[in-house]
């Protein structure tokens, strides 16, 4: 990856526009070569497009609703070509695809990455030709402030080397890890989604806060910041959740209290079913 990479990011969604964001002001190899006349967003919504191209100077968008739109758009053939879609449209974005040259007369195909959930690499790979090396990636929103925690699979066509590439993009942008696809729905039922339980977690001790008289602004600080020093203290420290647990209860004290409270209501099971059911969408998805 150099300077000249071309890379095309398909969606300006949240996530979509979260990753442009955190690879152009990344300093973290080798997304640090990065800058945004290296990307063209393509996404029909043109006042997205507009909204990026005024951030961003140098950045190419295109409002394509399908792939006659981009025929002939492109000067070369793309490095990467980012799938930063949702599931539920990502078989018509295939299929507009699949038709551009990139895929059918190209003497080099771009690498494929996908982060729409539920999608196996081999649905994609069938869909563009079969003979397209696919990346399959789950992140999560905090990537946008450089902590996110993204899980990396690659399809049955791609080299270690390319999956070994994206994950070391990711790992500009937080944590990254290459993992076994057939692990991939699991972990993004907790890290994918993870940042809306710990959001419905602050709600809720924020709602409790101010049942009990605190003022809002103050019970959503004092969560929020609690949230974000229990995880400070765990990297810095090195310790495991159960450490910091045990840490702060003391015995017979309040702490013990309110969580032998919570699991008797179901705190462990609430969390146990959500992840199964997100991990039960995702192979609804997949088919």
């Amino acid at each position: 990856m150099d300077s000249h990479t071309n890379i095309v990011i398909i969606g300006a969604g949240a996530m979509g526009s979260a990753i442009l964001r955190g690879w152009i002001y990344s300093s973290e190899a080798p997304a640090d070569v990065l800058r945004a006349h290296n990307f063209t967003v393509v996404d029909p919504n043109a006042d997205k497009n507009l909204a990026l191209a005024k951030e961003f100077e140098g950045l190419t968008t295109k409002d394509a609703r399908t792939a006659s739109d981009l025929l002939g758009a492109f000067d070369t053939v793309p490095d990467i070509v980012l799938l930063a879609v949702k599931p539920q449209i990502i078989d018509d974005v295939m299929a507009d695809l699949a038709d551009l040259c990139w895929f059918k007369t190209a003497e080099r195909t771009p690498l494929v990455v996908s982060i729409a959930a539920g999608v196996p690499t081999s649905r994609i790979e069938a869909a563009l030709g079969g003979n397209v090396h696919v990346v399959r990636v789950m992140p999560n929103l905090p990537l946008q402030v450089s902590l996110g925690a993204s899980v990396v699979a690659k399809g049955s066509v791609a080299t270690d080397d390319e999956a070994e590439l994206v994950r070391d993009l990711f790992a500009a942008l937080g944590f990254a890890s290459l993992v076994d696809e057939a692990q991939i729905d699991v972990a993004c039922a907790i890290s994918g989604g993870g940042p809306a339980y710990v959001a419905k977690m602050i709600e809720d001790l924020t709602q409790a806060g101010v049942e009990n008289g605190l003022p809002e602004d103050l019970a959503v600080q004092l969560a929020t910041t609690t949230v974000g020093g229990s995880y400070k203290l765990l990297v810095e420290e090195d310790i495991t959740p159960q450490d910091l647990r045990v840490r702060v209860c003391s015995p017979g004290g309040t702490t013990l209290a309110a969580l032998a409270a919570m699991d008797d209501v179901g705190f462990t099971r609430s969390i146990t079913a959500g992840i199964d059911a997100a991990i039960n969408r995702a192979k609804e998805l997949a088919q």
